[in-house]
């Protein structure tokens, strides 16, 4: 058991944080869309995406190929549609619900949305302004189904923006519960540059890691909701030494050897939302080929980082980022975009890219991972999460950021 009172001591004291919303925060959330539907003229809007009906009501599933529906009219109370063995589920998950329609199960001998067509009906909704997040329930685990402007046979106005545009400025408890899981990402990080020793399989070093974290997070946190276990994660994802070339490489299970080029990742869950923290760590005394990469990618990462500031456009820290690394004639080694937004997805709009000219406001949340990829090197990248204030920025996660304090002996 590796020693953790140093890195614990600063959650102890946060015991008593939230790490879940508030119900008065999905309330709020659930008023801006009776706003938006009455300012649009709809009478009624009606979700698909799970994401969207639990960034509304907290409710979490499973979702698979069985599908479900929230009814939501501009006036009167929410309606849901979902398959009979989440019946139980939601009404402990959403106490609060009054109307609740089921169905027995996929693909059925009546197709479930023919189903919904009936609640439509009984509840009569089909005469009125009907918007969608999606023409239909979006395909998942071989589900396939007619779109739901077929089955009630007109047009509807598809406006999945009414709650994704809410998505793009965090409120104050998002942002609290980002923050809970930056601090949780320093110790998972800890963990796994502690765990990484030559010798070691890249996937034993994240287990053991993921392990530890997790364990603190359960002890500290008590009894919560964790959408999936270990509510911690540590990992490579396959980028060890030669490797992490790759951006997007997956799990080898590769030994852990002298020389390599690492680059780590951590996660912490807490109320649906993750941080991102990531570090370029080398194993041994780094070569002057590695320090040379190591130390373009720091200065590209400086200069974006004071790019990130409300009123500048989203392509601004790219374009920053990119400008080192055409300086330094190495742009042929950047193979993606600075960044990224963060929320309930780990990546999700706004985009830190050329094509996005978005306007930076208070309260946005992004990574910052301007990288380099040299073939048969690997690849160099940090990642932080950076929540946009009121006259610049703050960068949540906290980890050593200096080449001395990444090499790994």
């Amino acid at each position: 058991m590796k020693s953790e009172s140093y890195f614990l001591s600063p959650f102890i004291l946060t015991r008593m944080n939230m790490y879940e919303l508030s119900q008065k925060e999905y309330e709020t959330r659930r008023d801006r869309v009776r706003e938006e539907l009455k300012r649009r003229n709809l009478d009624v809007l009606i979700f698909f995406s799970p994401l969207r009906i639990f960034y509304l009501t907290g409710y979490h599933l499973l979702a698979t190929e069985r599908p479900l529906a929230m009814i939501f009219p501009r006036d009167g109370e929410l309606i849901f549609f979902v398959p009979k063995l989440e019946e139980e589920h939601i009404k402990y998950r959403v106490p609060w619900i009054s109307k609740l329609f089921t169905y027995f199960e996929y693909p059925g001998t009546e197709h479930p949305l023919k189903e919904l067509l009936k609640v439509l009906q009984e509840e009569k909704i089909l005469d009125k302004k009907i918007g969608v997040d999606s023409d239909g329930y979006p395909g998942k685990y071989g589900y396939k189904g007619p779109a739901f402007s077929e089955i009630i046979g007109r047009k509807v106005q598809v406006v999945p923006e009414i709650v994704d545009d809410m998505r793009l400025v965090k409120s104050e408890e998002e942002i609290s519960l980002l923050r809970e899981s930056a601090k949780w990402c320093t110790l998972v990080l800890r963990y796994l540059q502690e765990y990484s020793i030559p010798g070691t399989s890249e996937v034993e070093a994240s287990l053991l890691a993921s392990i530890e974290a997790s364990s603190a997070m359960i002890r500290v946190m008590g009894p919560t909701t964790f959408a999936w276990i270990p509510p911690a994660k540590a990992y490579f994802r396959g980028q060890v030494g030669r490797l992490s070339f790759y951006p997007h490489m997956m799990y080898n299970n590769v030994l852990i050897k002298e020389g390599d080029v690492l680059i780590g990742e951590a996660s912490a869950y807490v109320g649906g939302y993750s941080a991102e923290l990531e570090r370029t760590m080398i194993v041994g005394d780094p070569s002057e080929e590695q320090m040379r990469y190591f130390r373009v990618m720091m200065k590209a990462r400086n200069e974006a980082l004071k790019e990130y500031k409300p009123g500048n456009p989203c392509y601004a820290p790219n374009r920053a980022a990119f400008r080192v690394f055409r300086e330094e004639g190495v742009l042929e080694k950047a193979l993606h975009r600075t960044g990224h937004g963060i929320g309930l997805e780990g990546h999700e709009p706004p985009w830190i890219e050329e094509g996005d000219s978005r306007e930076m406001k208070p309260s946005m949340v992004f990574s910052c991972e301007p990288g380099l990829y040299i073939p048969d090197l690997g690849g160099f990248r940090h990642s932080d999460t950076v929540v946009i204030t009121g006259d610049g920025a703050e960068i949540i996660t906290r980890y050593p950021t200096e080449l001395e304090e990444l090499i790994i002996r």
